[in-house]
């Protein structure tokens, strides 16, 4: 038996359906750790900063469920975390469109050259890309771990990308605390002309103890399988 590629350690959580992560779409969900900001608000927090903690998925069990279902599903979603962090997500990409399905990946934006290169080689069918608030609140909104400057330079980046291949980009940004209308509307006019940003609602993340199982309304399948 094939030894898995060491990027399906990453791998630390699996939904087996979501009807709210794709538009339109019924699709599993797979979640990566790790991730190159520190946003206060992130429900995903120990993915995304405590990796360790989680267990690692079994590849084969996500295989055979994508062998078995695959005619259920519209689609397959990969989160994190940040997805553009992970080494060898070219790998675990290509992996997951030998099922036939369409893959759509989530990212912050902070990484253009690796969604280039996703886009390059087809490894993903659709970006949803995240995008924090105006420039200048950058700083705070992803606790310092990116300056408005750079956030700049990144998300034009992904903007240009986006206008060589429209249908493969959406924009959403969420309501957290300390965006105002005008915030939002800042945000809304860096887009692409073509581009409407999806505003969603904000949920306070509830800060888990170690033992404690993910809050299911909050979609936290994290370190588990869904039967």
């Amino acid at each position: 038996m094939n030894e898995p590629n060491e990027v399906w350690k990453y791998v630390r959580g699996f939904e087996k359906l979501s009807f709210c992560d794709w538009p339109g779409r019924h699709t599993c969900v797979i979640f990566l750790g790790g991730c190159n900001l520190h946003c206060p608000t992130c429900h995903n927090f120990q993915l995304a900063w405590d990796m360790q903690s989680l267990p690692v998925i079994d590849h084969s069990r996500i295989n055979g469920f994508l062998r078995d279902r695959a005619g259920w599903l519209d689609g397959i979603t990969v989160t994190g975390g940040e997805p553009t962090t992970v080494p060898g997500i070219g790998e675990l990409l290509y992996e997951l469109k030998k099922s036939g399905l369409p893959v759509k990946m989530d990212t912050n934006g902070m990484r253009p050259e690796v969604v280039k290169d996703l886009m390059k080689y087809e490894l993903a069918d659709v970006f949803a890309v995240d995008v924090k608030g105006p420039y200048e609140k950058y700083p705070s909104l992803t606790g310092h771990a990116v300056s408005a400057i750079a956030a700049k330079a990144n998300l034009e980046r992904i903007f240009e990308l986006a206008e060589t291949k429209p249908e493969a980009f959406y924009f959403r940004i969420t309501r957290v605390p300390g965006l105002t209308e005008n915030d939002l509307a800042t945000a809304q006019s860096y887009l692409p002309l073509e581009y409407d940003l999806t505003i969603q609602k904000y949920v306070p993340p509830r800060r888990m103890t170690e033992h404690a199982k993910p809050d299911h309304e909050e979609r936290r399948p994290v370190g588990n399988v869904v039967n």
